[in-house]
């Protein structure tokens, strides 16, 4: 039967919203949560929690389900990270500064991902259509998110015709394409640096390198991606095939934006974080992530021969 983790530790930045949404989640999934928020939005998250006390009164629940870290003192969250006989679980919120030093502090096992370094391959087998569509959406819809594209993979056979299309298309919505030598021809694009590969821009920017086949793709997405969510657009199957069997990130997408990943497209409702480590809960977090499981064994009298 599935069982909560127990003690939910949540620590985030500046957006109080999360007070709610953890709040929320661990107390469905039946856990309790402490709540770290950051000191940008300290009262607007006291407010928050104050409404969510009200709520676990008055629906009889204990209002200690929900806990609220009164301060904005840094030492909290040291302490929070080391309260291994109490915490059961860390989950951070925020930028790589946030999460590194969680990663790298913790004592409490942690959900979480460092960068959301997306890639999105085209596959010399790529349709021009659904290329365009998947790229620009995966870029520009949303730039700020982790699941927003960070670098284009560009098979060398479709370099001169859908892939210049679809960095022309990039360059024309105002995207800075930082192209590699063979790419960087194509009118708009200025020059990859070294650093340009591996790099989270959250910005109106993305990488271009061109390659030479899908096992070229997948060892470039192995050296710099972060294992969070990947993509293919290809109509070969072998290709896809290769592609989902050879890359172990959190999330691999065909023919899909990668703006898909998220909790709440997978139809598991609201999510709490995308998870890429290998232990427990990967991809988003949502109630069910927040939960293990038992075995209830029933016998009478029984006995093993």
């Amino acid at each position: 039967m599935r069982t909560p983790l127990g003690v939910i530790g949540v620590i985030y930045e500046s957006r109080p919203n999360v007070t709610a949404d953890a709040g929320a989640l661990c107390l469905k999934s039946g856990n309790a949560v402490i709540l770290r928020g950051g000191s940008e939005s300290f009262h607007s998250s006291g407010a928050i929690h104050a409404c969510l006390a009200e709520g676990l009164r008055s629906a009889g629940l204990p209002e200690d389900a929900i806990q609220l870290v009164p301060t904005r003192d840094r030492a909290a969250v040291s302490e929070l990270l080391t309260m291994t006989d109490t915490v059961d679980v860390i989950v951070p919120r925020g930028g790589k500064g946030l999460v590194g030093l969680v990663q790298r502090e913790a004592r409490v096992p942690v959900f979480a991902h460092l960068e959301g370094i997306v890639h999105i391959y085209l596959d010399k087998s790529a349709d021009p259509e659904t290329a365009l569509r998947v790229v620009m959406n995966a870029k520009t819809r949303r730039t700020g998110i982790c699941g927003a594209a960070e670098c284009l993979l560009v098979h060398k056979d479709i370099a001169d015709t859908i892939g210049q299309g679809v960095i022309r298309a990039l360059v024309d919505a105002g995207v800075e394409v930082r192209a590699d030598a063979t790419l960087s021809g194509i009118e708009g694009t200025t020059p990859a640096s070294d650093d340009d590969w591996g790099r989270e821009y959250l910005d109106m920017i993305i990488a271009a390198r061109c390659v030479d086949s899908v096992e070229d793709a997948i060892d470039h997405i192995t050296r710099y991606g972060s294992q969070h969510t990947d993509c293919i657009i290809a109509e070969d199957g072998e290709a896809v095939d290769q592609f989902f069997a050879r890359l172990d990130s959190a999330i691999l997408m065909h023919n899909a934006s990668t703006q898909f990943a998220d909790g709440g497209e997978f139809g598991m409702g609201a999510e709490i974080g995308i998870a890429t480590g290998k232990m427990h809960a990967r991809g988003p977090v949502g109630a069910e992530q927040l939960t293990s499981f038992k075995y209830l064994v029933r016998g009478q009298g029984t006995v093993r021969a």
